[in-house]
């Protein structure tokens, strides 16, 4: 997206978030409003790749600052906290 220009960031993150939330019917899913459920990703448009590779797939992203998954702090400063509270999603 960033170096084709073929979506603005906006419609990119609407792809990845909103966008599958609603194609698999997850209604809680998808959006930051009151009384859904709300996974928060904070990046760096300008710097955010992925490092990972089909031989060493288990790679960190650059650009990746803060992760939270269910209320919980997953990625600290870039860090990984080894917490692990992602769950299966069903559609309802």
């Amino acid at each position: 997206m960033r170096d084709t220009g073929v979506l603005g960031l906006e419609d990119a993150i609407h792809r990845c978030t909103g966008l599958v939330a609603e194609t698999f019917v997850l209604n809680d899913r998808g959006v930051l409003a009151i009384g859904c459920a709300a996974d928060v990703v904070v990046f760096d448009p300008t710097t955010v790749i992925d490092e990972a590779t089909f031989l060493d797939p288990q790679q960190f992203p650059i650009g990746i600052d803060t992760v939270i998954v269910n209320g919980t702090l997953v990625v600290d400063g870039g860090a990984h906290t080894a917490a692990r509270p992602g769950r299966v999603l069903r559609s309802t």
